[in-house]
């Protein structure tokens, strides 16, 4: 999957998975940027996911800062730019079919990608531009299908977000919603008065 990292068009991020990498740890590109790149579409934002925890991305980089500890999120500065690295976690219960009610450090990239929303978005690469697709993203997306990882009820009941989330890409990326995921969001709209 070479050919992704050519569509990433970010040194700074790449530095930054190469150092981690370098320093002992796994690191990847995921989510969003992964996504787009297999599709060929410009990248808007970088999201990095590492089995460091934070006080260890803050000890390799000179320069960071503790953005979002309580998630496992540390900016790293560098000259490129500024980075989001995010350590590899799972969630607990979510609260108020909104946000986890905590988080819990793993070591695991596979397990950090099973809490993601749609098969899509649960995509990596390294800093070779190796893909790393454990739910078949890719294959979705060639299929022009959007998917939730696992489970749907489980995703929607979890972060009733997920559900407007899911009628955006859709609509987006002119996908249609699988079946059992359409179903699923219909069983809990009425979630959906959680969101602000």
């Amino acid at each position: 999957m070479e050919a992704s990292k050519r569509m990433i068009h970010d040194a700074g991020a790449f530095a930054v998975i190469e150092k981690l990498t370098t320093a002992g740890y796994e690191a990847y590109l995921v989510g969003g940027c992964v996504r787009d790149a297999v599709l060929g579409r410009s990248i808007k934002d970088i999201d990095i996911a590492t089995s460091a925890l934070p006080e260890q991305v803050m000890e390799i980089f000179q320069r960071t800062v503790p953005t979002g500890l309580q998630h496992g999120t540390v900016t790293v500065l560098i000259a490129q730019g500024a980075y989001e690295v995010t350590t590899f976690r799972k969630e607990a219960a979510y609260e108020q079919f909104r946000r986890p009610a905590s988080v819990e450090y793993i070591s695991d990239l596979t397990e950090d990608l099973k809490r993601r929303d749609f098969t899509m978005n649960a995509m990596a690469m390294d800093w070779a531009g190796v893909l790393q697709d454990p739910f078949g993203g890719q294959a979705d997306l060639s299929a022009g299908v959007l998917r939730c990882v696992g489970n749907a009820e489980e995703r929607f009941g979890e972060d009733a977000l997920r559900m407007l989330r899911c009628i955006r890409f859709a609509s987006t990326y002119g996908l249609d919603i699988e079946a059992s995921t359409w179903q699923a969001l219909l069983a809990h709209a009425p979630l959906l008065r959680h969101i602000a």
